[in-house]
């Protein structure tokens, strides 16, 4: 029978573990109030009565859903007399329900501490906001590991996540803040600290985590920014969004039809695309707000690309003037804006997705994901944009213009997309060349082919061929990729920068009025090679038998695991 003495002492022994369990779930009723300030003084200084009946609730609900749980082991464990003690149900260790309190109330005393305030927690009722908001959070948490053993993966993510945002967002405004007294040291030292946190965000976590964290981080600041513009601004902020997701997924899909890649990896890889804008913009900021950084021995000041370099073609560059010295300076600026966007896009592929990339295949398609993440965020966060195309052709006007708006938001999905797909595809398959070296220079050897650059400094220094064909793949690769990127740029803003600003091959070459070139628009030059030839090179790349080759995961040791072995480990 179930009742003899040890089944009731193995009975007795799972009710006094939940019982511990279900102490400390119901002592994590109230993880803010405890940390910050007395439950009543602090909603009495919000003026918010119903913040503590919504906390008593929810702790009602918690209270009741553990001793649920007790009971049904109970039930359990008298209907299955043989099973054991180490078949009860999961419960979540002590230390991980203690840590889930922990930083539920950091992450509330943090967000009170952010300088400037990050929306909503900001206002009169921020603090009310805040001990609700993150009160009900830490809750779920500690609710969600009870019922669910992956939990904590999951509450570590979106910790990690809402903690590096508001460290970033309280680093932005101590930097750029006008009414904080700006000093160049200080400055230098929050520049570092912010590129010390940027790197944290990006931690040598697995797919989903990782995932997980830059979508947190992505959340938080999209609803930082939408909360604090005004309401129409708002309005058209979150059309444009709406509008530039879809091109974005339909990319996606075109893009991964012929391989699948696990949805987590396609997630993390976009995300961390439009994570990959922020380099640019905060430097764009740093130049908006005139910042000077001063590193004890050496100072620097930010300064606009273009003014840069007109500044440079005109005074060094002997017997280029005028026109010649406007197109020179336009092409160098775009080159270094294409520079930092291709390096950029690469930095995160790189921190990304490195040690999951098992073919030269995954690079490829896992990098022009990365991409289209980019091409997504600069759609939405350029003011000139699908945000521009959404005011003047959808808002501003009387009667919606539709045509107008779907033209221009068709041909910067599609030819700016392209951009961006193609220069980093090209990247990624140069950098996956240089993943798999080894096995890569082993087969073209054995099919005859011979690359003279490494084979000469090879037999000339003694160098390590493969390492030399490292070097070359990596810097072919982003060579390629700026040169792409900005000679698009380039060409696009040509008919502006030429007297007259001629828009077709008539206007260019002066012919008659009547001639069939003023037909031909000049824009239509770069978008023929770069969507038709684009389609063409990656294509190219795509179905090459060394890319479509399954080689396994690069390993510190420079070995390579089976790919069996690979989706055995990080499946799950």
């Amino acid at each position: 029978m179930w009742y003899n003495n040890d089944a009731l002492k193995q009975i007795l022994q799972i009710v006094n573990i939940r019982l511990k369990y279900a102490f400390v779930a119901m002592a994590s009723a109230f993880p803010i109030p405890a940390a910050a300030a007395a439950p009543t003084k602090l909603f009495a200084q919000a003026s918010d009565k119903g913040s503590s009946s919504i906390m008593f609730a929810v702790t009602f609900v918690i209270i009741s859903a553990v001793l649920i749980k007790i009971l049904a082991g109970i039930i359990k464990h008298s209907s299955e007399p043989q099973e054991s003690i180490n078949t009860v149900p999961y419960l979540p260790s002590f230390s991980t329900i203690i840590t889930t309190v922990i930083c539920t109330a950091c992450l509330f005393l943090l967000s009170l501490k952010t300088m400037g305030g990050i929306a909503p927690f900001n206002g009169p009722s921020g603090q009310s906001n805040a001990a609700v908001f993150f009160g009900i959070l830490g809750l779920v948490a500690v609710f969600a590991e009870f019922l669910w053993p992956k939990a904590k993966h999951y509450v570590f993510a979106v910790s990690i996540g809402t903690l590096v945002t508001f460290i970033l967002v309280g680093f932005y405004y101590m930097l750029f803040d006008r009414s904080v007294q700006q000093d160049p040291f200080f400055m230098a030292l929050g520049i570092v600290c912010v590129v010390m946190t940027w790197r944290f965000l990006f931690g040598p976590w697995r797919p989903k985590v990782k995932a997980t964290v830059l979508g947190t981080f992505i959340l938080w600041l999209g609803v930082h920014m939408i909360l604090r513009e005004p309401p129409t601004q708002r309005t058209a902020h979150l059309l444009a969004i709406f509008v530039a997701f879809i091109p974005a997924v339909i990319w996606c899909m075109l893009f991964l039809k012929e391989h699948k890649q696990r949805m987590s990896l396609v997630i993390l890889m976009f995300f961390a695309g439009m994570l990959s804008t922020a380099p640019i913009l905060f430097y764009d900021a740093m130049v908006r707000h005139k910042v000077e950084l001063q590193f004890f021995l050496f100072k620097i000041t930010p300064e606009n690309f273009t003014r840069s370099t007109n500044a440079f073609v005109s005074g060094n560059l002997v017997g280029v003037s005028g026109m010649k010295s406007t197109l020179v300076a336009t092409l160098i600026s775009f080159l270094i804006v294409g520079l930092i966007e291709e390096f950029s896009k690469f930095w995160v592929l790189k921190k990304s997705g490195r040690k999951f990339f098992s073919s030269i295949d995954d690079v490829l398609q896992l990098g022009i994901i990365v991409a289209i993440g980019f091409a997504f965020a600069e759609n939405v966060m350029n003011p000139s944009y699908f945000l521009a195309f959404v005011r003047s052709y959808l808002i501003n006007p009387e009667v919606p213009q539709w045509g107008a708006f779907m033209g221009n938001v068709l041909g910067r999905a599609i030819l700016t997309n392209m951009v961006h797909i193609l220069s980093t595809g090209v990247l990624a398959y140069f950098y996956g060349k240089m993943l798999f070296a080894g096995p890569v220079l082993e087969e073209e050897h054995n099919a005859g082919k011979i690359h003279p650059i490494p084979l000469i400094l090879h037999k000339a220094f003694r160098l390590p061929e493969k390492l030399v064909f490292r070097r070359e793949s990596m810097l072919i690769g982003l060579v390629s990729a700026v040169v792409l990127h900005g000679m698009f740029n380039f060409l696009v803003t040509l008919p502006d920068l030429l007297p007259g600003n001629p828009r077709t091959m008539g206007d260019l070459m002066g012919s008659n009025p009547d001639s069939v070139l003023h037909y031909i628009a000049l824009l239509i030059i770069p978008s023929l090679f770069y969507v038709v030839g684009g389609f063409w090179i990656l294509s190219i790349l795509f179905y090459k038998k060394q890319c479509m080759k399954e080689r396994g995961v690069l390993v510190e040791v420079d070995e390579f695991v089976p790919t069996e072995n690979f989706y055995s480990r990080y499946a799950k």
